[in-house]
């Protein structure tokens, strides 16, 4: 594939999902090359948790300092602060990414539950960019559980992108009858098929990877899930999920 090449069959839009991790910020850089290679228009969404909010009308409800491990209180007025703040900081990490790119943009903020909100903007033409482990990040590199809802839910093609690398070119590993998106070819540099394997034996061919990434079908994916729900976490290297949402 020719990383300069224009995109064929580009996505309707480029949907990012922002909260105030690493993650998502490293998944904005990625969604950000994706609209303008491809030409899409780029919708930054920031959604305040309803059940975040919920759990703060709770007496009893505590937080926790990410860095001091101390709890204290959790009340409507200091987490509707931190929400303000947060919403503050994703507008500026939009602005800061698409700086000197001819993208057409927005930040919608919204209200809800993150997955059934995220689920509402998304059609079955546009393209999902997200973060792998989200605020869980803090406490190690796993795939958090918005990100694994919206990877086994979400109408359109969900990509993960993965903090711990770059945005750099390397192959697109194609797991099984996984067919290549033209859309994606900007972010890699040719194609390797992997025949189905077991999920022990995915994790031993990506543990040295460097660049690129792992391509497979929702089906597929759910498979791997029953075998091991933790897999992806370890997967160095941003995953692409294609097909509609599954059947039940």
């Amino acid at each position: 594939m020719n990383a300069d090449a224009p995109l064929q069959a580009a996505p309707e839009r480029v949907l990012a999902l922002l909260d105030a991790s690493r993650q998502s910020i490293a998944a904005l850089a990625a969604a950000v090359e994706l609209a303008s290679r491809g030409r899409a228009e780029l919708l930054a969404l920031y959604i305040e948790d309803q059940d975040l909010l919920d759990c703060a009308g709770f007496p009893f409800s505590r937080e926790v300092g990410g860095r001091t491990g101390l709890a204290r209180p959790l009340s409507m007025d200091s987490l509707t602060s931190t929400l303000r703040h947060q919403r503050l900081r994703a507008d500026e990490a939009l602005r800061r990414a698409v700086a000197g790119r001819d993208i057409k943009h927005s930040l919608q903020v919204s209200r809800g539950r993150v997955v059934s909100e995220t689920l509402a903007q998304a059609g079955p033409g546009d393209l999902l960019v997200l973060g792998k482990a989200g605020l869980a990040g803090q406490w190690g590199v796993r795939l958090g559980s918005t990100s694994r809802a919206l990877l086994l839910r979400a109408p359109c093609t969900v990509v993960i992108w993965d903090e711990r690398q770059p945005l750099q070119p390397g192959p697109l590993r194609l797991y099984g009858d996984a067919e290549p998106l033209a859309r994606l070819a900007p972010l890699f540099q040719g194609l390797e098929q992997l025949p189905p394997m077991a999920a022990p034996a995915l994790e031993r061919h990506l543990t040295q990877a460097r660049g690129g990434a792992l391509q497979l079908r929702r089906e597929a994916l759910q498979r791997l899930f029953r075998e091991d729900p933790d897999l992806l976490g370890r997967v160095p290297v941003p995953v692409v999920v294609t097909d509609g949402a599954p059947s039940e």
